[in-house]
């Protein structure tokens, strides 16, 4: 059974940080490439940052310089580190694992900032 479980969430302050952790089971991490996502009340879901299974990174303008994805293939999670948080920021964050055409989300995690 596949699952991929983010933790991490929460009500930060503007300019705070957090670090969001997906882990995976059911699946062989270290092939797939996984990537966070997010999504605002009202909005449609929207890419953020993506690490290859070769470790290869890229982020969304919005948060590049902010945003560091990182991945343990020991422990099978990815990491999102957030920094420099805006109110904007705010969103459910979902991790996603690709391989070839098959996509598998995770339910997601909140992330408030606000003062």
């Amino acid at each position: 059974q596949v699952q991929l479980v983010e933790s991490g969430g929460g009500l930060v302050q503007p300019g705070g940080s957090l670090r969001l952790s997906c882990a995976a089971s059911g699946i062989a991490f270290s092939a797939h490439a996984m990537a966070w996502y997010r999504q605002a009340p009202g909005e449609q879901r929207e890419w953020v940052t993506t690490i290859t299974s070769g470790g290869s990174t890229n982020y969304a303008a919005s948060v590049k310089g902010r945003f560091t994805v990182s991945r343990d293939n020991a422990r099978n999670t990815v990491y999102l580190q957030m920094n420099s948080l805006k109110p904007e920021d705010t969103a459910v964050y979902y991790c996603k694992a690709t391989s070839g055409s098959i996509g598998r989300w995770g339910q997601g995690t909140q992330v408030t900032v606000s003062s």
